[in-house]
């Protein structure tokens, strides 16, 4: 079953308490960033497309050290997913609401080579002949609570690569998955 999650605006300040509110042990480990591609030529195919057109199927592909990274596509929208159990983690239900395709590099957060969260591109349609955004999802990665955490309007937002790199080192592994993602900076798209 398939779940959109409503969109929780915070004010930027918010996430800066947020940030500066994480102690010293957040950044006691060096973080680094791993880069993989999510090519679904070459991805295992689980699931084909439905023959009335609204499933797109879904795949299974090789992430950082072999973590399985879950595409599914249903309504014209993507959901991506991690892990051993991808399938049932809440992530594999969470898509933004307007229709989407997502990038191929899938930029890996490692906390002393571990990875903790992933960011991916996702481009969010704007409607008839007016293209297509472009948006930053950072999804925390935690057995059992992997799901999407923060949502940034990249175009928006003129550093929204550091602001999902910021989000992602100081709140993956503790946000509650119950709650919808934050949306810091402009909201752009998100308002």
């Amino acid at each position: 079953m398939r779940r959109n999650f409503s969109f929780i605006q915070w004010p930027a300040t918010a996430v800066a308490v947020v940030i500066a509110c994480t102690g010293p042990s957040a950044s006691a480990a060096e973080i680094t960033s791993a880069y993989t591609k999510i090519d679904l030529e070459t991805c295992f195919q689980l699931e084909s497309a439905a023959e009335e057109g609204t499933f797109g199927g879904s795949w299974t592909c090789p992430g950082y050290s072999g973590l399985q990274v879950l595409v599914s596509e249903g309504d014209l929208r993507m959901f991506v997913s991690f892990g051993p159990d991808a399938e049932n983690e809440p992530a594999a239900g969470q898509t933004l609401s307007r229709f989407n395709t997502i990038n191929d590099t899938l930029e890996w957060r490692l906390r002393d080579g571990v990875p903790f969260a992933t960011i991916l591109r996702w481009f969010p349609s704007l409607g008839e002949g007016k293209g297509t955004g472009s948006v930053l999802i950072v999804t925390q990665l935690k057995p059992g609570a992997t799901c999407q955490i923060g949502r940034i309007d990249a175009q928006a937002n003129p550093g929204a690569n550091q602001m999902s790199r910021d989000l992602a080192d100081t709140m993956a592994g503790s946000s509650d998955c119950s709650l919808p993602p934050i949306v810091p900076g402009n909201k752009g798209i998100f308002q």
